[in-house]
């Protein structure tokens, strides 16, 4: 009897880690693996809302890029183009053509199949690059935007992440960040913070400030900005 509970209990942790924690604690190639498997379906079971997204991750983030000269915004994690999308929907500033030409948009992500439909559903316009968060192959100060959403959780060390963020950013640099709050977060050990102290948190990684707001069942989503000095 024995034998068949550890069985059982040895299938149930199996499929959680697997399901719930997407292979967190397995290491990152098993996370790039099930991305990989997932890749053509990642879209239905996200069930993502063309308007919702444009409204809520677009719009937000094209008021700050069109009030920087040559903007450059750097996507953790890009998966199938979320933001990106986002952006190409969301409302432009009149006669901003000048300004978006010189945008540079570029998408980081360690799944070759995710990477390949990111670049096939955003166009040829995003830059995109296939690697990992730590270390992020961009060099030191050369973003203006990061954004990190629902990724943190599934890296290795998600201070060693941030720190990556604060090393791409310019001073002054924002970072879009979510955090994992549903009631699975806390079983995903080691990488979640709980949602009261997720604004202290970034402070503590070096944010200069740090903005939290409701976003998903799931997850918060914060503003960071990285100190000038």
């Amino acid at each position: 009897m024995l034998p068949l509970l550890l069985i059982v209990a040895l299938i149930l942790l199996l499929v959680w880690e697997l399901w719930v924690c997407e292979g967190a604690h397995l290491g990152r190639r098993v996370v790039v693996w099930l991305y990989d498997l997932a890749a053509t379906r990642y879209d239905g079971i996200k069930q993502f809302d063309a308007d919702w997204e444009r409204r809520f991750l677009g719009e937000p983030l094209e008021k700050i890029l069109s009030d920087l000269p040559n903007a450059r915004l750097l996507d953790i994690g890009a998966g199938t183009a979320r933001t990106f999308r986002a952006l190409n929907g969301g409302p432009q500033a009149p006669n901003s053509k000048d300004a978006l030409d010189s945008r540079l948009l570029v998408g980081v992500e360690p799944s070759g199949r995710m990477m390949r439909l990111g670049r096939e559903i955003a166009g040829p316009d995003p830059a995109w690059v296939q690697g990992w968060a730590v270390p992020l192959p961009i060099t030191r100060e050369s973003f203006d935007v990061a954004v990190c959403l629902e990724v943190l959780e599934f890296t290795p060390h998600p201070r060693q992440t941030i720190g990556e963020i604060l090393r791409i950013l310019r001073p002054g640099g924002w970072a879009l960040l979510t955090n994992r709050i549903g009631w699975q977060a806390p079983l995903i050990f080691g990488r979640t913070v709980s949602r009261t102290r997720f604004t202290d948190f970034l402070r503590e990684q070096g944010f200069e400030t740090a903005e939290v707001f409701p976003w998903q069942v799931d997850y918060d989503i914060a503003w960071a900005r990285k100190p000038w000095t």
